[in-house]
């Protein structure tokens, strides 16, 4: 969905005690059964698309999505060939796709109903990488904080063009798989993982305090020097194959800096 779109088309799920919940109201679904959840992660890591995630990396997600208490918020960036299980897998949760091609968005919400996705602009390039990180190092205090609503920022490498009740949902887990590309002029990763890390600082009190935050992709130099940028090397709790853990917990207001103990990344 194109995220100028988003008052044309129902309004999202309640809130209850500020986090979103599924559409569907009254008795929730039994959470799905281990035997359903390994078949469904076999078929996904063994399909032909060439692009599709290893097993290994689909079962760090799935084993953490069982495990997030109900109703789970999850937040995804990139539609992509673990679009639909990633939804099957939180059936009594929101599970929200953010996707570069508004075109892609809307063909995938036109076939499976059941999906909520949105489409955003990126204006960061692969390229201007070094540039993009030392403008956040120098607006760490005003418009780059680690906490903050990122629909009120300027900063570069924030996304704040994501339709409005999405900044006000307490992720429990984000999953950065996009946007796609790694040529110079492509957008890559970094506003994807910079939003992450702020959405999981900025949770409301009272909220669950962690944000589990993967990264796929974690062995291609951008996403690993941004993720250690934005997301820190304190918080990676597990780094295996091409699939980077970090677990975040929310900051006080007045938070100026993303990593307790940093050393910057060779970029």
């Amino acid at each position: 969905m194109w995220a100028g779109d988003q008052n044309w088309k129902q309004s999202p799920p309640p809130a209850v005690g500020g986090v979103a919940t599924s559409a569907t109201t009254g008795a929730t679904n039994p959470p799905l059964p281990k035997s359903v959840v390994r078949a469904l992660v076999h078929y996904a890591s063994n399909s032909n698309n060439s692009e599709h995630m290893s097993y290994t990396d689909i079962k760090q997600i799935s084993d953490v999505l069982r495990q997030c208490s109900h109703p789970c918020n999850f937040l995804v960036f990139g539609l992509t060939h673990e679009t639909l299980l990633w939804k099957a897998l939180n059936p009594n949760g929101r599970t929200v796709f953010i996707d570069e091609n508004r075109y892609y968005a809307a063909y995938i919400e036109e076939k499976y109903p059941e999906i909520e996705a949105y489409d955003v602009q990126y204006s960061t390039k692969i390229s201007e990488m070094k540039e993009l990180i030392s403008s956040v190092k120098e607006q760490v205090q005003n418009e780059c904080r680690p906490v903050q609503n990122l629909l009120f920022s300027e900063c570069k490498v924030g996304l704040n063009d994501l339709p409005n009740q999405l900044y006000e949902v307490d992720w429990d887990i984000i999953l950065v798989d996009g946007p796609r590309g790694y040529w110079p002029e492509a957008p890559g990763r970094m506003a994807a993982i910079f939003t992450a890390g702020v959405l999981a600082r900025s949770k409301k009190a009272g909220a669950n305090p962690k944000t589990h935050i993967f990264v796929h992709d974690f062995n291609m130099k951008v996403d690993k020097i941004t993720s250690d940028e934005f997301l820190c090397k304190e918080n990676l709790v597990k780094s295996k194959d091409m699939l980077g853990h970090f677990i975040l917990e929310r900051m006080d207001s007045s938070s100026t800096q993303f990593c307790r103990s940093h050393s910057s990344s060779s970029a």
